[in-house]
Formats: C-alpha cells, sequence, structure tokens
C-alpha cells in the first residue's frame, strides 16, 4: 500500500520548486513508510510513498515502460496481476520487475483507458504518457482506495489524500458551504464533493484523463442489480456458489511477502473470513479485536468464541473515553469532516493489528451486499406501509400526526413511532434519506446560522444527491434501490474512507474480499428475497455459511461497530466538548448559532435527549477546522 501526488502542468513551461513535490509527499508518510521515489520533466512531477508489500526488493516506484515513455505511480493492490502478466509476456511485453504496478502500465500500453476493465484489485494510479502528453488517473470500483484532483488554470494537482494537494499553497482553501451542509446530513462528505471548493474526489469506477486543453471524466463500471442472473438456480446452488467465490476473493487476498491477519468483531463478515483463512492456510490466523467497558457495546466474547473455534492467534484491546486523545490525529488523517464515531476503534484495531501484521483482511461490504443493516427491513417495511394509503392520506393525515407526536429519544428505536409517521408521510427516496441521515433538518435549523441557511437558498440538498442515485439505479425492487445507493455513497465514502485512513495512519493495509467487484456483481444478481427473509438479513450469506460459522455467530443480533458516545458526552468528554464548542461559536459565527450549540450540550447532559450524533459531529468538525483551516496545516 503506498501514497501517491504529483502535479501537470498544461503549457509545460513551468516547474515546481521540487522542495515543494517533497513536501507534497511527505505528507503521506504513513501511507508508505519504507521508501520515497520521484519523478520530473517539463511537464510533469510524480512523488511516491511505498509500503512494500509484493516484490519488496525490485517494486521500487516511479516505474517505466521499456522506452521510457510512460511511468506510473500506484497505490493499492492487484490481486490478478500474475495472469495478466502472462497474457502481456505473450503479446510481446518485456518486465524488468515482479510487481503488479508494472502489469498495470503494460496493460495501459495494450489497453489504453480500458486497461481498468480488466484489472481486479484496489487501486488508484496515475500514468503520464510523455507521447500523447496526457495525465490518466484512476480509482477502483468500489473506492476502496482514494484520489483526489484540483483543476487549477495552470495545472492539475493530484494525492491520494487532500492534504498531500493543499500542501501547494497556490490551491484554494475555501469552504464549500453546500458540501458543508451535506457533512451535517450524512456525518461524512460524498463524492464527488470534497470540503474545499476547487478540489475533488475522483469518483469509485472513475477514471480521468487531462491533457492541455480537456480533461474528460469516465465511468468504466457500475454495478446493476438483476435478478435474472440467477434465475433458475436453486437457493442451495445460490449458496454453493457464493460460497466457492468468496472463498476465491479470500485466497487471492493471501498473497503477501509479509506478516498477514484480520480483524474479528465476532460477526457475520470478518468471522466467515478468519474461518476461510484458516481453512485456506492451515495455520493459526492472527486476529485483532476491540471492545468496550460498556456491555451492551462489547463484542469480545463473540469474537473470542470464533478465535477458539478456529484456534487463532487472537488479540484484544479494550477502549475507554480517553480516546479523545486519538481524535486530532483522526481529523489529521481523515482530512475533511468526518463524524462516523467507528473511526475511534477503528483507528485502535488498527493500530493493534499492526503490531504483529502489516496487511489484514476484514468483513467490510457485507452488510451492503447482503441486507445485513437493519435500516433495510424498516425501509422495506414502509415500502409496504405506503402502498397501502393514498397519497392524500400520507401526505394530509399521516404527516399531521407526525408533526405533533412526540419525539422520545429515550424510547428503544422501534417504539420511536415519530420517525415511522414522518417517513411514510414523505416519498420512498426522502424517507430513506431521513433513515440515513445523521442530523434532520429541524435539528439543523437550529444549529446552523440564518445567514449560513440564507446563503444555501437554491443550492442542493444531501437528500438531491441520493435521489439521483435512486434514479441511476434502475432497481427492480426497493430493497435492491436502497442497496444500490448505499453502495455508491455510504459504502464509498464512509466505510471505505474510514477503513483507509484508519488503517494507512497506522502503515497498515486492508484487503477486503467481501468487495471484490465479481462478487458484489454477483449478490447483486440474487433476489431480494433470498437476502432479507422476513425480520432476518443476510439470508443467503448465513445458509452459505451455516457449515462453517457456529450458530451463536449466524443467528445473533447485529450490534454494528459503535461506540458509547452518548454517555461519554455526558461524562468523560462533556468539559472537553464544552470548551471545543465554545471555539467553534466564535471562529464561526456566521456559520454557527453558538446559543443553539451550547443548549443542545445541555439538553443532551440532562439526559432526556439524545444529542450524541449532532455534538460529535460539531465536534469533529471542530478539531477538522482547528487542523487545517485554523493552524494551516498542511500548507506550504
Amino acid at each position: 500500500m503506498c501514497g501517491i501526488c504529483g502535479f501537470y502542468w498544461y503549457d509545460g513551461q513551468q516547474q515546481a520548486d521540487p522542495s515543494l513535490l517533497q513536501g507534497m509527499t511527505d505528507t503521506l508518510l504513513h501511507r508508505g513508510p519504507d521508501e520515497a521515489g520521484y519523478f520530473r520533466d517539463a511537464h510533469v512531477a510524480l512523488g511516491h510513498r511505498r509500503l512494500s508489500i509484493i516484490d519488496r526488493a525490485s517494486g521500487q516506484q516511479p516505474i517505466f515502460n521499456e522506452d521510457g515513455s510512460k511511468v506510473i505511480i500506484f497505490n493499492g493492490e492487484i490481486y490478478n496481476y500474475r495472469e495478466l502478466f502472462e497474457w502481456l509476456l505473450s503479446k510481446g511485453h518485456r518486465f524488468k520487475t515482479r510487481s503488479d504496478t508494472e502489469v498495470i502500465l503494460h496493460l495501459y500500453e495494450e489497453l489504453g483507458d480500458r486497461c481498468v476493465e480488466r484489472l481486479r484489485g484496489m487501486f488508484a494510479f496515475a500514468i503520464w504518457d510523455q507521447q500523447s502528453r496526457t495525465l490518466f488517473l484512476a480509482r477502483d470500483r468500489l473506492g476502496v482506495k482514494p484520489l483526489y484532483y484540483a483543476l487549477l488554470p495552470s495545472r492539475c494537482v493530484f494525492g491520494s489524500e487532500l492534504k498531500a494537494i493543499i500542501h501547494d499553497p497556490s490551491v484554494p482553501r475555501e469552504l464549500d458551504l453546500e458540501t458543508l451542509d451535506h457533512y451535517f446530513s450524512l456525518l461524512y462528505v460524498p463524492s464527488p464533493r470534497t470540503i474545499f471548493r476547487h478540489v475533488s474526489k475522483l469518483p469509485p469506477g472513475h477514471t480521468l484523463t487531462v491533457s492541455s486543453d480537456s480533461a474528460t471524466l469516465r465511468q468504466y463500471w457500475d454495478v446493476q442489480f438483476d435478478p435474472q442472473r440467477t434465475e433458475g438456480m436453486t437457493e442451495s446452488a445460490i449458496a454453493d456458489r457464493l460460497l466457492e467465490l468468496l472463498t476465491e476473493c479470500v485466497d487471492i487476498r493471501l498473497m503477501s511477502e509479509v506478516p498477514l491477519g484480520a480483524f474479528l468483531s465476532g460477526g457475520i463478515d470478518s468471522s466467515a473470513i478468519v474461518a476461510l483463512m484458516s481453512r485456506l492456510t492451515g495455520k493459526p490466523v492472527q486476529t485483532a479485536a476491540i471492545g468496550f467497558q460498556e456491555d451492551q457495546y462489547n463484542e469480545l466474547p463473540y469474537a473470542r468464541l470464533v478465535a477458539e473455534k478456529f484456534k487463532a492467534d487472537h488479540n484484544e484491546y479494550i477502549v475507554e473515553a480517553k480516546a479523545s486523545e486519538v481524535i486530532d490525529k483522526l481529523a489529521w488523517h481523515f482530512d475533511e469532516p468526518f463524524a462516523d464515531a467507528s473511526a475511534v476503534p477503528t483507528y485502535y484495531v488498527s493500530r493493534m493489528a499492526r503490531e504483529r501484521v502489516t496487511v489484514a483482511l476484514s468483513g467490510d461490504g457485507g452488510d451492503e451486499n447482503f441486507a445485513g443493516y437493519r435500516r433495510y427491513y424498516f425501509d422495506l417495511l414502509e415500502n409496504r406501509l405506503r402502498s397501502y394509503l393514498p397519497g392524500w392520506v400520507r401526505s394530509s393525515v399521516i404527516a399531521g400526526v407526525a408533526r405533533i407526536y412526540p419525539k422520545a429519544d429515550w424510547l428503544p428505536q422501534f417504539l420511536r413511532a415519530k420517525t415511522l409517521l414522518t417517513n411514510l408521510s414523505l416519498p420512498p427516496e426522502e424517507g430513506y434519506f431521513r433513515s440515513v441521515s445523521g442530523i434532520e433538518d429541524s435539528l439543523k435549523v437550529r444549529l446552523l446560522s440564518a445567514d449560513f441557511r440564507g446563503q444555501l437558498n437554491g443550492h442542493s440538498r444531501a437528500s438531491d444527491l441520493l435521489a439521483g442515485y435512486f434514479e441511476r439505479s434502475k432497481a427492480p425492487d426497493p430493497l435492491s434501490a436502497v442497496q444500490y445507493v448505499d453502495i455508491k455513497t455510504y459504502l464509498a465514502d464512509d466505510i471505505c474512507t474510514k477503513v483507509d485512513r484508519a488503517s494507512m495512519a497506522n502503515s497498515l493495509e486492508v484487503r477486503n474480499p467481501f468487495l471484490d467487484h465479481r462478487l458484489v456483481e454477483f449478490a447483486a444478481g440474487i433476489h431480494w428475497q433470498h437476502k432479507l427473509r422476513k425480520t432476518e438479513g443476510k439470508h443467503i450469506l448465513k445458509r452459505t455459511l451455516h457449515s462453517l460459522l457456529p450458530p451463536e455467530i449466524l443467528y445473533r443480533r447485529k450490534m454494528g461497530f459503535r461506540l458509547p458516545i452518548a454517555r461519554w458526552l455526558r461524562h468523560d468528554l462533556l468539559i472537553f466538548s464544552q470548551e471545543r464548542l465554545e471555539v467553534l461559536g466564535r471562529r464561526h459565527p456566521s456559520i454557527f448559532d453558538s446559543k443553539s450549540m451550547h443548549g443542545l450540550l445541555q439538553e443532551h447532559r440532562s439526559g432526556l435527549k439524545d444529542h450524541s450524533t449532532a455534538l460529535w459531529a460539531l465536534l469533529m468538525f471542530q478539531m477538522w477546522d482547528q487542523t487545517f483551516l485554523a493552524s494551516g496545516r498542511g500548507s506550504g
């Protein structure tokens, strides 16, 4: 795993100070602590930081083709590179290394921008083609690896992380207010936006070709939900094929010249990965697990059960409220405001794993592929109820009852009827948006100043973004539609971002078998009724794994990778949060309502309201603001 960055000057007449390229590259040291590499000519400057995993002896980057006319820098792993290597040899290509990086470069020589369609893995790379004077940028299908870019008047600047780009002092750090509004709705910054107006994310499954007079963005992959692909197959046959494919996805991710292990939460997905690793290697798997003192958040007993069954070399760590010590580190490594609190335990499990291994496999993606989230069941229920209620009943009667129904945060989720009633009064896309929103619009009205909200008039909302994906999904049923939306948004911009930044902060490479695009495509071809059976999510996956995992794992209630944030913000982190929010109010009076923020904290402290999500989002924005705007870190 590595970090990449660089420039492309359109006219070829300017050259950056070598110290600027080195400074950009050095911001990515954590992504590649083993060595650095550079390339410069009249048009481009490329920087690379390397974490040596495959071909440690000769895989240094940048790498050139035979005549030196093309050069590549690469971040990721290509799992089918050996078969591509043999195919390219048959085409007459000559290799200087045994690395997957060089395979990509020769594949580009052979196929041009279509080379990405043959790659199986996680990747972000840049190829400079001196003959055509074009810069070719590409990102993997599911967005496992990140890639940012800025198209400035005189040049294109790109990097694995935002901090590498804004290390260049000429890149404007203008806050994008519309994106900030999206952040407070979704708790992450959705692609292709970034928190800065003049920098973009390359979306998953896309390439960008930049020349002196154009920049062409191309989508080369999308997931299509089509149950006809498994039509005629029995459920048993689907399960057999799924086990075969999942085993293959794990097997190809075991190639490594460095120690390799796995994250283990005790949930179905990570447990399946450990079980298959144990079967394939015949050796004890190095596993890392995180727990909490609060029983309702602690999954360690389940992780131990799996570790004992497969005789894993198991290691555990208890996360406590002192985790506030790492919040500033997270702000630095995440580059943008990021309010998924599970980033904290992900950081700790990555740090613990890195003490013993350099590569870890994880179970991320299982929920999105096989309908593991509880919200999928509730969304399906809401859609059924909508079908029974005339539109005028939903828009007038149901909406009216929802407005006066009391909001009781202290009740269990399934008893909070206000949420159900409000969602029923809305179209399906709006209802789902409310289900995944971190901060409801009514609360945002309290927190965000009238001046800020006035500036947003006429701008698109985060719900419009999700609605666009609903429209593009062309899904044959409601469950497939929300799975598509989650894969395009939540999975790419929350889950993959969280795992990439938290692991690379510790110089750990994480591989995700459930995010193999062939497995994702197969799962998308399974009828939704095989995934969600009554109230049971992951039905087909559980059937697939019934001979591998004990029933205590397969059929236990899903807990999720959560933090006891609500309690921490009432006790251990109360003073810390209060001080930070006061700073935030003073720094940005045109954006935030200080009085409302203080009132929110007091309501939460009383225990009658649970505002932990909103408070955490405000806190993480303040830490990001302090890191990248107030202090100027990341600048030249």
